[in-house]
């Protein structure tokens, strides 16, 4: 049997991808949106409504239910799914679940009708927080004094204090419900919380994820001390051992075999949806990077080593294939991009093409600091651009050069922000809706001085994981994984140019001191 399925457990929705090892190919896709197939939830962006806009939370019952409604899908699209060889999956970063200790007996599964009704009984809180929560400043702030200040904690486990992190939302949840906390004998991310799910007990946390929680030591890959000691009392007993991604936590639970799975299907340790989607588009070895132009835009790669970024903005997660990654996000990313196109009414044909041939390399000196949002990276609070340049530009006269300004700045920013991991770009693969765009890729390549890669992954999490259960099953390394299916359309490429290079050599030290000038 030579098939591995992922499974990605998102904001909004559950997917599965099986890979055919023997036959190279993707065999199998089907998403499901948490809105649309359980609607019961009350979910229909993926989290529930509250009447604080900091607070979001969502259902962990619908993500119990959303598993089994995956498994009967595939079994009703006719998939065999007895010929599945191994298991993996990806699980939205960050979110938390808090079990009871009968989540700890080895019976909690046997005699289920329901995931979703076997895992509410189990529950001491009701809903889980998700990484799109902004509640916990405060337990932020607390947590940095406790250390000696926020670079302390950046040092030991990779990020700053943040306030989605798994660790200042338990350090909330203990203070403002100490009986419940108190009840709670297991505390775990999605990705575990889906894992157990599959083997009918309490699986470990891989490094993956768990160095998204402000609590693992990057050093020793072990829960840090003092950083458990600032978040909530006891909480090491809480939480679940740590493994490496490639371990394998057990073998599927008979609860399953309902659905045609065979006894003994390895399981392998879930991970976070970045550390998957590093692997899911190749990402895996270091001086790739990898950059995703999508509502907000993402870059990430691989590391050589571990390095934190002193300004706070970076976070270093496990790489599944072994080592570290980094992970910077943008703000303004496609609404950026967007806002200029609908101000200049450009179809997205014009933004690309007409604007990059009316202008070159360095946009005459015109220079955009595109904070349509406020932004994250750097931190802006206040929203709006900033112009420098002609005049005609300052007043927003000139489509083209505010397009090339835009693109310009998005690809500096990413450069700059970048820079503290210190290794080489070699090559950057990209993903998302403004990877179509031949100008964006271009000055990327440029402004990287890298090859730049277009790939056609529609949903990377999920093949990420997919990937994931075949090497830790044991099927392909991932050298032949990424040949095969992560491979990129030569004939799109972007190669850069040496004159452009020197261009945007000179050009970014100009960008520095206006974004410095108003960051501080």
């Amino acid at each position: 049997m030579a098939k591995f399925l992922g499974l990605d457990c998102s904001t909004q929705s559950i997917t599965a991808v099986i890979l055919d090892s023997s036959k190279k190919t993707v065999v199998y896709e089907k998403s499901l949106n948490f809105g649309k197939a359980l609607p019961q939830y009350n979910c229909p962006d993926g989290f529930l409504l509250h009447p604080d806009p900091l607070v979001k939370h969502s259902n962990p019952l619908m993500w119990a239910n959303a598993l089994d409604l995956i498994c009967k899908t595939m079994q009703d699209d006719g998939v065999n799914l007895a010929e599945i060889a191994g298991i993996s999956g990806s699980g939205q970063q960050h979110g938390t679940v808090y079990l009871n200790k009968d989540f700890l007996r080895e019976d909690w599964l046997l005699k289920a009708k329901s995931l979703a009704g076997a895992v509410k009984p189990l529950l001491t809180r009701a809903t889980s927080p998700i990484w799109m929560d902004s509640s916990t400043f405060a337990d932020c702030r607390r947590i940095d004094a406790a250390l000696g200040g926020p670079e302390q904690v950046r040092l030991r486990s990779g990020s700053s204090a943040t306030e989605r992190f798994a660790g200042p939302q338990i350090s909330r949840f203990a203070r403002e419900d100490a009986k419940a906390y108190a009840d709670t004998a297991v505390i775990q991310l999605v990705s575990s919380f889906m894992a157990s799910l599959l083997i009918g007990a309490s699986a470990p946390i891989d490094y993956g994820d768990g160095a998204g929680m402000n609590l693992l030591n990057l050093s020793t890959l072990q829960w840090d001390a003092d950083l458990l000691a600032a978040t909530a009392p006891q909480l090491g007993e809480k939480l679940p051992l740590l493994v490496p991604s490639s371990h394998i936590v057990g073998e599927i639970h008979p609860y399953f075999h309902r659905y045609g799975f065979r006894e003994g299907v390895p399981i392998v340790a879930w991970s976070g949806d970045n550390p998957n989607s590093l692997i899911g588009v190749g990402g895996w070895k270091p001086g790739t990077a990898v950059i995703s132009l999508g509502t907000s835009d993402t870059f990430f790669a691989a590391m050589d080593r571990v390095a934190t970024d002193p300004d706070g903005y970076g976070h270093v997660f496990g790489n599944p294939a072994g080592g570290f990654m980094s992970l910077i996000c943008f703000k303004n990313g496609s609404l950026a991009r967007e806002q200029v196109r609908k101000q200049y009414d450009l179809s997205w044909q014009e933004f690309d093409s007409c604007a990059f041939e009316l202008t070159q390399p360095g946009n005459a000196g015109n220079i955009m600091l595109p904070y349509f949002t406020p932004e994250i990276t750097p931190l802006v609070l206040n929203s709006g651009p900033v112009f420098e340049g002609n005049s005609m530009f300052k007043a927003q006269k000139d489509a083209a050069a505010a397009v090339r300004a835009l693109v310009e700045a998005q690809a500096m920013t990413m450069r700059l922000h970048s820079a503290w991991q210190q290794q080489k770009t070699k090559k950057v693969r990209v993903t998302g809706g403004a990877s179509r765009s031949d100008g964006v890729c271009q000055v990327l390549a440029d402004v990287f001085d890298a090859s730049v890669e277009r790939l056609q992954v529609s949903d990377s999490g999920a093949q990420g994981a997919a990937m994931r259960a075949a090497q830790g099953a044991g099927a392909m390394d991932w050298a032949t994984l990424s040949r095969i299916f992560c491979a990129c359309d030569a004939s799109k490429t972007r190669k850069p140019i040496p004159a452009n290079i020197a261009i945007y050599n000179e050009l970014i030290n100009r960008y520095a001191a206006l974004e410095k000038s108003i960051t501080g």
